[in-house]
């Protein structure tokens, strides 16, 4: 059965940041400290999915998904980081979980999407390599209460971003800046996945993903400088870590002056390249390139970002490609063959500014042009033989959009942040309605 779902993040929509017992993770700590996030938001409330969850599963019983792709919040588990559980925040999921299976919509667990907790940053976060192991201990946990219920988990949610962002550059929590010597926290969340997945395993866990973001690398012009710079920055984005969990090495990393990540030590890329059943693959666009000029300061990094013209960008300022996707997935293939595993999106989609009209409709026609140019690109790749068995727009709500607060809008609903009032939008009736075609199609092609 392919999987048709939307996707969510526990920072960016349960709130409820101290009750039950949830301990301080990582945004917590960076969303109250002045000049961090956009005109001052955290993420205490968000969308309070905490207490309106239910009325969140009915949202996409009605949506008529199949599929929620949903993170768990690590410190609503595991409060100080260690082995001690708190038993409310299982409650909470335990709950989720079953108003899903009765709504016979699939559960998908994002074991972690940045909200680490603070006391493991404390410790030195992701370039401690203590954390991959406490990842495993939390994998345990939670899979030992929802793997009778939840068949697919991924391990991580773009370690990529969370290592660049977070540790390299600082724009994300929890505010580092590095530059190349955040390198450590990629392989140690690399290492959290491998040792993750094992826990996962041991524990009933049917499916076993990581999520990588990844971006199809355009090189500015036709030299051969630029395409020396798009293929560096091929290595950091995509492939440091796409390779070790599908074919157990890292990339040549040379043109950032690292021969050798001296943080992986013997029997590393075994435990991380342990098969997956997926690989999960969130897409937003394409990065175009070039070799920086001689004088350029760029910290040491062989590429510069040369932008893309000529498209339709969303109000982050991205641009929009729908063949993007095409050509990402279909150049996931021919880099990687047989060591592919079946492929999932498991996020795509959009930010617009969107607001109710005077009379409530949200119209967010941009919306439904984007996923309908998308999953027709999706569509192209599968007809070109990547075998894809899932795509989840990005996101069910509006939601706490990291360094951009509330000011960044991507949901199919609409979410009135002063009264939590949920609207869908034109583009949750677009999906609506092509669910529903879609599964006419499928029970016509059903043998008699």
């Amino acid at each position: 059965m392919f999987l048709w779902g939307t996707a969510t993040a526990s920072y960016q929509i349960e709130g409820a940041a101290a009750e039950d017992g949830r301990g301080t993770s990582i945004w917590d700590t960076f969303a109250h400290e002045p000049g961090r996030v956009r005109g001052g938001d955290t993420g205490d409330v968000a969308c309070d999915h905490y207490h309106r969850w239910s009325e969140d599963v009915m949202l996409m019983a009605d949506l008529g998904v199949n599929s929620y792709r949903f993170s768990i919040s690590w410190p609503r588990i595991h409060p100080g980081g260690d082995r001690e559980i708190n038993q409310a925040g299982l409650d909470f999921y335990d709950r989720l979980v079953d108003a899903l299976c009765a709504e016979g919509i699939t559960p998908a667990a994002t074991l972690f999407h940045w909200d680490l907790p603070q006391a493991l940053e404390d410790d030195g976060g992701w370039l401690n390599r203590d954390t991959a192991h406490r990842l495993a201990d939390y994998a345990h946990t939670v899979a030992g209460r929802l793997a009778d219920r939840v068949p697919m988990w991924i391990t991580l949610n773009e370690p990529f971003i969370h290592m660049v962002f977070g540790y390299a550059l600082g724009t994300h929590a929890p505010g580092r800046t590095l530059f190349l010597d955040a390198l450590p926290a990629a392989h140690h969340q690399l290492l959290g996945h491998g040792l993750a997945a094992q826990a996962l395993r041991a524990n009933g866990a049917g499916r076993v993903l990581v999520t990588n973001n990844c971006t199809p690398v355009w090189p500015a012009s036709d030299s051969a400088e630029d395409a020396r710079a798009a293929g560096a920055y091929d290595a950091l984005h995509n492939r440091l870590f796409n390779d070790p969990v599908l074919l157990g090495t890292y990339p040549d990393l040379t043109a950032f002056g690292v021969p050798e990540l001296a943080a992986v030590r013997d029997g590393d890329l075994e435990i991380i390249a342990q098969p997956l059943d997926g690989l999960g693959v969130n897409y937003y666009n394409p990065t175009r390139v070039a070799a920086p000029e001689a004088d350029a300061d760029t910290g040491g990094l062989p590429f510069t970002d040369a932008g893309i013209t000529g498209y339709p960008t969303t109000a982050f300022g991205w641009p929009v490609v729908p063949d993007g996707l095409r050509e990402l997935l279909t150049g996931l293939k021919a880099r990687y063959g047989e060591a592919l595993p079946p492929v999932y999106v498991t996020e795509n989609g959009c930010s617009q500014a969107d607001e109710p009209a005077p009379d409530g409709v949200v119209d967010d026609a941009e919306r439904v042009a984007y996923l309908d140019g998308h999953i027709t690109a999706l569509r192209a790749a599968m007809a070109e033989g990547v075998d894809v068995r899932g795509y989840y727009v990005w996101s069910l709500l509006d939601n706490f959009e990291w360094a951009e607060g509330y000011g960044q809008r991507f949901g199919l609903v609409h979410v009135d942040f002063a009264t939590q009032k949920r609207t869908p939008k034109t583009s949750y009736h677009w999906l609506r309605t092509m669910l529903a075609a879609e599964r006419r199609r499928q029970e016509g092609d059903r043998p008699e």
